[in-house]
């Protein structure tokens, strides 16, 4: 019995030092375990270590090689140098000796070239006149010599917009296009209408699928042409009575400066005469003076430029009227316009500055002023009111 109970005591205390001695082997390998992973770290560590000394040195040696390689181009490149201006030297001496033998020479033969020169010059010029004249077909023989009355037709819209007809032979309708940047035309049957007190009720409203910029647009033959907001020279073409774009076209050198100081909302301005349609604008390359480009309205291409000396500086408008451009100047402040350069694509009035042309009895400023070469008078939009003015014509000289 006692036997037993010396046995049932010592059960538990070999249990318990069973225990502690696994817990011991799993802690030993863990260590163990933990030690194995110190050893890799290091060993990744000092690999690290080599490599970023081996880049290191390899830099060294491919920056030391790019210095070698730029101190032997700039030498190349004052010799170089050395050589060219001693090329140059010679060069100007060979054409001093060519223009001596030149002068010593006789010069009957040199003359006859240049009259051949000169003769072809003239030649050509007269076919490009020819050329121009049946492009334009012109008839126009007559030119503006003064202004002579205006009428207000209302006041409606805001300081920029601009109103128009076609100047075809059976359209009445009025069109009227307000602010510098919009998508909605409103479309009135005939002046009368428009004239009347609660005339935007009887209007209709034409929505555009691309809206416009500025106030330089025109209506021509059924179609409305103007300058698309957001583009730089594009251009559309907008069958009004099918309500969606005919065509579009981009205008070479156009749209980075306003067409007119004084109208900075018009990048492009398109016009309309006996000849068909025609586009303004100004160039920094041409010193901000106007531009003036003959588009063929059916294809929608340009068929020739002219650079006038016409200034956009102080201009607020402009309008061509038989072949011929006729720029609006102004006071920044407003004041009475004048039309202070007129130039003629074909020649005949060259250009003429400050021809004396004012226009009568009002002070302001315009947002547009177009010809309507049906009924040769100029519709205009000044300070929000649409005006007509009427004018005065005498045979070309």
């Amino acid at each position: 019995m006692v036997a037993f109970q010396v046995r049932f005591l010592l059960i538990p205390s070999l249990m318990s030092t069973l225990g502690a001695a696994q817990y011991m082997m799993q802690d030993a390998a863990l260590l163990s375990y933990i030690d194995q992973r110190f050893l890799s770290l290091e060993r990744r560590l000092e690999k690290c270590s080599q490599d970023v000394l081996e880049y290191v040195d390899e830099f060294r040696e491919f920056s030391k090689a790019v210095l070698s390689r730029l101190a032997r181009l700039s030498t190349s490149k004052a010799e170089l140098k050395g050589e060219v201006e001693d090329l140059l030297r010679r060069m100007e001496h060979a054409q001093r000796d060519i223009d001596y033998f030149r002068s010593a020479t006789d010069s009957n033969a040199c003359v006859e070239v240049h009259e051949e020169l000169l003769q072809e010059q003239l030649l050509e010029e007269a076919e490009e006149k020819k050329r121009l004249k049946l492009m334009l077909n012109a008839t126009c023989d007559h030119r503006l010599a003064g202004i002579r009355s205006l009428k207000v037709v209302k006041k409606t819209g805001g300081k920029h917009g601009s109103w128009m007809k076609d100047p075809g032979k059976k359209h009445t309708k009025i069109y009227l296009l307000s602010g510098s940047v919009n998508n909605v035309i409103l479309e009135f049957a005939n002046i009368m209408t428009f004239m009347e007190n609660n005339q935007t009720l009887k209007a209709h409203r034409v929505p555009l699928p691309l809206p416009w910029e500025g106030t330089g647009h025109v209506i021509y033959q059924g179609f409305l042409f103007y300058h698309r907001h957001g583009s730089l020279n594009e251009i559309v073409k907008f069958n009004i009575q099918r309500r969606k774009v005919a065509d579009q076209m981009l205008l070479p050198g156009a749209g980075r400066i306003p067409a007119y100081q004084l109208s900075p909302q018009t990048k492009i301005d398109l016009a309309l005469d006996e000849q068909g349609l025609w586009a303004l604008h100004a160039e920094p390359e041409t010193g901000g003076n106007i531009v003036i480009t003959k588009i063929n309205h059916v294809a929608m291409a340009v068929e020739h430029s002219w650079d006038t000396p016409c200034s956009s500086k102080d201009a607020e408008a402009a309008f061509m009227a038989c072949n011929t451009l006729h720029v609006v100047y102004n006071a920044p402040s407003g004041g009475s316009s004048r039309i202070q350069c007129v130039y003629d694509v074909l020649g005949a009035l060259s250009a003429h500055m400050n021809p004396g042309l004012r226009f009568p009895k009002r002070q302001g400023g315009h947002s547009i002023v177009h010809y309507n070469p049906r009924e040769k008078q100029l519709f205009a939009w000044g300070d929000g009111s649409q005006i007509i003015y009427k004018l005065h014509t005498e045979q070309k000289g």
